[in-house]
C-alpha cells in the first residue's frame, strides 16, 4: 500500500495481482462466461489498472493489464481498455471515495436486470446490512456513453446496480469490497428468486428490524443502499414446528406451477391425471385403503397356489 494526499492506494504490484485473483474468482463462479466482465482498480489519485478487452477474466495475466488515468488515457500497457471501463471511469468520477468497480453477468441477477425487476425486499438480515437495495438502470449500448450516464445517478446513492438487459455492476471502497458486492447481488436475487418465484412465499422483516438493521449498517460505516420495503407488523417472532404452523389455519397453501403438491401421509387426496396418458387415477380415502389392499391380497394369494397345483399335477403326469 501507499499513502497519497493523505490517502492510502494499492501499489501496481498489488492491484494487478488483485486483479487477476478476482478474474479469476468471477470466471470460477460463473459469472461470467467468455471475455465477458471488467475489473479496474485504482492505484492513485487519478490513475486505475483495468481489465483488456477480448480476454477471458479466468485466463489474464499481468502483462495484459492497462494502466489509464481517469480521462481515459492509456498510460501503460500493450493491449486495449475494454470499452466498458467508460462506466468504470464514471464510477470514479462521481463518488472519489470508490476505490475498486468490478462488473459481469451473474446469471440469476442478470435474470432480474433482463426482467427489469430491482433487488428490493427486507427478507435477508446479510442483504439489509451488507449491501441494501440494488435498483435496475435504464436499458444503454453496451460499450457507449449512454451506459456511465445511465448509472450516474446510483453512484452515491447505493452500493451496485443491474444495467438493464445486461448485468451487474458494484463499486467499493476497495477491490474485494466490490467483488463481495457482486457475490452478495447474486446470493440476493437467488433468495429472491427462491422465495419469491419457487417457494412462492416471503416472510418481509418489519419496518422496526429493518430500521434496526439500519442502525448496525450506519456503525458499519456503510451510508449508502436505501431503505428496502418492509413489513408494518413483525411475521417471524414465533417458532415454526411445522409448514401448517407458518401460516394462518385457513390459509390455504399456494398453488405453484409446474410443482407436485405435497401432502401428509394418510391425507385424503382429489382425483388427480397422471400427466402423460390423459388417464385419471382416483385416489381413495385413508379409510376405504385397507379393504381394497386385503381384497387385492386374497385374490393374489389365490391365484399364486392355483398355479403351484396345476405345475406339480403336469409333473406327476
Amino acid at each position: 500500500m501507499m499513502t497519497v494526499q493523505g490517502k492510502k492506494y494499492m501499489s501496481d504490484f498489488e492491484a494487478k495481482k488483485a486483479i487477476l485473483d478476482i478474474g479469476r474468482r468471477m470466471y470460477d463462479k460463473g459469472f461470467v462466461a467468455s471475455n465477458d466482465g471488467n475489473i479496474s482498480c485504482k492505484v492513485g489519485p487519478n490513475t486505475i489498472w483495468t481489465t483488456p478487452t477480448g480476454v477471458s477474466k479466468g485466463f489474464m495475466t499481468q502483462d495484459m493489464l492497462v494502466k489509464m488515468d481517469l480521462n481515459g488515457k492509456v498510460l501503460m500497457g500493450r493491449w486495449k481498455p475494454s470499452s466498458e471501463v467508460k462506466m468504470h471511469l464514471r464510477v470514479y468520477k462521481e463518488n472519489p471515495d470508490v476505490q475498486a468497480v468490478t462488473h459481469a453477468h451473474p446469471l440469476v441477477a442478470t435474470s432480474f436486470a433482463i426482467a427489469g425487476i430491482s433487488l428490493d425486499a427486507a427478507v435477508l438480515t446479510e442483504a439489509v446490512l451488507g449491501l441494501g437495495s440494488i435498483p435496475v438502470a435504464k436499458y444503454a449500448t453496451p460499450g457507449t456513453d449512454e451506459v456511465p450516464d445511465s448509472i450516474a445517478p446510483f453512484v452515491n446513492t447505493h452500493n451496485g446496480v443491474l444495467l438493464a438487459n445486461h448485468g451487474a455492476l458494484t463499486w467499493g471502497k476497495d477491490i474485494y469490497q466490490a467483488f463481495y458486492r457482486l457475490e452478495s447481488i447474486e446470493y440476493y436475487a437467488t433468495i429472491l428468486m427462491y422465495t419469491g418465484n419457487i417457494i412462492g412465499r416471503q416472510n418481509l422483516l418489519s419496518c422496526d428490524q429493518v430500521n434496526k438493521l439500519l442502525d448496525i449498517r450506519h456503525k458499519l460505516g456503510i451510508t449508502a443502499g436505501g431503505i428496502p420495503p418492509c413489513a408494518i407488523e413483525e411475521t417471524n417472532m414465533r417458532d415454526v414446528v411445522s409448514a401448517a404452523d407458518a401460516r394462518p389455519a385457513e390459509t390455504a397453501a399456494p398453488v405453484l406451477k409446474g410443482v407436485t403438491s405435497i401432502v401428509r401421509p394418510g391425507e385424503n387426496l382429489a382425483p388427480t391425471g397422471c400427466g402423460c396418458t390423459g388417464v385419471t387415477r382416483q385416489v381413495l380415502p385413508a379409510e376405504e385403503v385397507k379393504p381394497v389392499q386385503a381384497e387385492a391380497l386374497g385374490k393374489a394369494k389365490e391365484e399364486i397356489i392355483a398355479e403351484v397345483v396345476r405345475r406339480v399335477t403336469e409333473q406327476l403326469n
